[in-house]
């Protein structure tokens, strides 16, 4: 059973993301709430495997609670929920250990496959987040695409395999029956992968994936 915080500011959205996830028998909410300190509060109080944060939230930005609970509950992942035009938010967001970032208007089924993906260990973005983010942070797209490919250049070729993989959203037990490995071997490709790329997160791993084109089919 995945445990999820659910932190929103407004009801009605707060109502309908938590009806979404109820209609999955493997998820079960512990804990709605209004705003970024009563996440972190909360956090700290259920223990949850899953933290969903509205970006926009009173008192405590969801940014700014998204580096508390990986701070201070390491053991609950976090995933952004967002909504068009948050683009920036979003970008700022990659470097404070989120997860995870869930369009709220989306697809239903889009919501449930994310929560199941960042508490099974592997980043999500949705489809759309994807390519609005790369394009954001990518304003020089062709600079920073080839310092992806770079950056990508110094991984071995069984690194390179495990970064496509992670750039399409697998977590390490799905990459390791992809490719056949030890997912203790793929968690420590995962590990070096992060470092030589100098990446914070999976997230951040997935990106730069997008961008040197080396992101796989999930």
């Amino acid at each position: 059973m995945i445990r999820v915080l659910l932190a929103d500011d407004e009801a009605m959205m707060r109502a309908g993301i938590a009806a979404i996830l109820a209609t999955d028998a493997g998820i079960e909410v512990v804990a709605e709430v209004g705003d970024g300190r009563a996440a972190v509060d909360a956090a700290h109080r259920y223990r949850p495997d899953v933290a969903l944060l509205d970006i926009r939230m009173p008192v405590l930005d969801g940014l700014a609670a998204a580096q508390r609970i990986r701070l201070e509950v390491p053991a609950t992942v976090v995933a952004m929920l967002t909504t068009f035009g948050e683009d920036d938010y979003v970008a700022r967001a990659l470097g404070g250990g989120a997860n995870g970032f869930l369009l709220k208007s989306g697809d239903p089924r889009e919501l449930l496959a994310g929560v199941h993906a960042v508490a099974g260990g592997a980043a999500y973005l949705s489809p759309s987040v994807t390519h609005r983010v790369i394009a954001r942070l990518g304003r020089d797209r062709l600079a920073r695409d080839s310092a992806a490919r770079d950056r990508v250049a110094a991984l071995t070729d069984r690194e390179r395999d495990v970064l496509a993989l992670l750039g399409a959203g697998l977590s390490n037990a799905q990459i390791a029956r992809r490719l056949h490995l030890v997912e203790g071997t793929v968690k420590a490709h995962v590990s070096t992968i992060l470092l030589r790329l100098d990446a914070r997160n999976r997230v951040q791993a997935a990106i730069v994936a997008h961008e040197a084109g080396l992101a796989a089919d999930g």
